[in-house]
């Protein structure tokens, strides 16, 4: 069991080691397992590096990014947590700065007559013909100094700790921001994916009402029976209802939206016109190095990496000794008007001390240890967000490919139905197919449509995803 713990403590000092050093040295590790997919990214431009508002040129969407920047009360809150952050730096700083302190104060002692004290005061006089008071004033007036001295740099260790962790906190709020912007921009392409399935409702809705009022007349003409008039009344009603359906969910991502950008529910500004035209190429993955330099959880888990190594010096040096010094400097006297007569109302100390565990170091020893099990925790954790950066990438990589081929085979898809329907209604005008044929054709055709829009949704939420995985939008 002790050779066990012994190798996995060096294994985790040596990952320490490497993952504190230049990013290159961890960069041309993780580059040996790299998918292929992700180096073949077309060049060594990277898109995370391009600015959202070069990114998202949609006016309405910026507008609402721009909103959310400001007005987002997670985003605020997580601001307040950076301050938090600052202020723990300044109060590390000042505990390895002498800490002086300024007071007074006023009182009186009353001994007893027989005792030694009390006797000795009774028989001396404070002033030839004047004895000493009883009970006898006290007033002072001084200042207090107190350093420990950091022999063993464990106060400076423990204020770079803190300060690596404000700049941790930093690179956790451009995370923040990037899974916003990202979170807002997916949120927009889905509610103009739904005006224009509402589009293709209303659409389909005046074909099947059409196709209604030929089916009624071809009845009149004792050519379809009643069941047919039913059917075809069943498919308009049913396409109605999935209007509505699709109006509320147009309502929930609005109000999604509102919320992310913090205000209260409101109609959401857009252009869904020209959704099926919007280009999804030009997106580049640029090489793994880039990963290192965008991305802010890879830099948040890189400092808190350092901040979990000064955290292990800081709990060793508890081990040992400390350095204390205490000076005091002021005034003291029975009377307020003997304040003033120096040297005799001087009061002066100055006190070293050296303090060290000996017995009993069970609660240092628990602190230490704990502070290890951090340190390799955040090796782990770093090595976990690498990892997961770099899926992310490549797979979002992959499917903007994948999807740009599938949304070409919808597109023929949709024509083909299209065309379908406008065949199925002359041959059933020229009672050469039945009802039935009519309806599955319009059924498919609308279907089609629908997935041929849900894959411009998922390009659009690819291209915003690998911009996400990519680090881009907090710069």
């Amino acid at each position: 069991m002790s050779k066990r713990i012994i190798y996995i403590g060096v294994l985790s000092i040596s990952m320490l080691f490497t993952a504190c050093k230049t990013p290159l040295l961890v960069e041309r590790n993780v580059n040996k397992n790299v998918p292929a997919s992700f180096n073949n990214s077309q060049d060594t431009a990277n898109s995370g590096k391009i600015k959202w508002q070069d990114y998202f040129i949609d006016p309405y969407l910026q507008g609402l990014i721009d909103t959310a920047l400001i007005n987002n009360q997670e985003l605020n809150i997580t601001l307040q947590e950076i301050e938090i952050s600052r202020n723990e730096v300044m109060a590390r700083k000042g505990e390895y700065m002498p800490s002086v302190n300024i007071g007074g104060g006023a009182g009186f002692d009353k001994v007893g007559r027989y005792t030694s004290r009390g006797s000795s005061e009774a028989t001396t006089d404070i002033k030839p013909g004047r004895e000493t008071p009883d009970p006898l004033p006290d007033f002072t007036v001084g200042a207090y100094a107190t350093w420990e001295v950091d022999i063993w740099h464990k106060l400076r260790n423990a204020k770079k700790a803190a300060m690596t962790r404000y700049l941790s906190s930093v690179e956790g709020k451009n995370f923040m921001v990037t899974n916003l912007i990202a979170e807002i921009s997916n949120s927009y392409f889905e509610l103009l994916a739904l005006d224009n399935e509402l589009d293709i409702v209303r659409q389909n809705i005046e074909i099947q009402t059409n196709a209604l009022r030929i089916v009624k007349l071809q009845k009149e003409a004792t050519r379809v029976t009643e069941l047919a008039v039913r059917k075809f009344e069943a498919e308009v009603l049913s396409t109605r209802g999935l209007q509505y359906s699709i109006m509320q969910e147009i309502v929930e991502t609005e109000n999604r939206l509102n919320f992310l950008v913090g205000r209260f529910p409101q109609p959401i500004e857009r252009n869904s016109a020209g959704f099926s035209a919007l280009a999804t190429d030009g997106v580049h993955g640029g090489i793994p190095s880039d990963l290192l330099e965008n991305r802010p959880d890879i830099k948040q888990a890189e400092l808190d990496l350092v901040a979990a190594k000064l955290d292990v010096t800081v709990a060793k040096a508890n081990f040992y000794p400390s350095l204390g010094i205490s000076a005091s400097l002021g005034l003291q006297a029975f009377n307020p008007i003997y304040l003033a007569k120096i040297p005799e109302s001087l009061l002066t100390s100055l006190v070293g001390d050296m303090v060290g565990p000996l017995v009993n170091k069970n609660a240092i020893r628990a602190t230490y240890f704990n502070a290890n099990a951090s340190q390799i925790q955040a090796v782990y954790n770093y090595e976990r967000t690498l990892l997961k950066s770099y899926i992310e990438v490549a797979n979002q990589l992959s499917k903007i490919d994948n999807l740009k081929t599938t949304y070409d085979l919808k597109e023929q898809e949709v024509a083909a139905l299209t065309q379908s329907i406008t065949i199925a209604n002359r041959l059933f005008s020229s009672a050469r197919a039945d009802y039935m044929e009519v309806l599955l054709t319009q059924r498919d055709a609308l279907e089609s449509k629908f997935e041929l829009i849900e894959t411009k949704k998922q390009q659009m939420n690819a291209m915003v995803n690998v911009y996400q995985a990519l680090g881009g939008g907090w710069n």
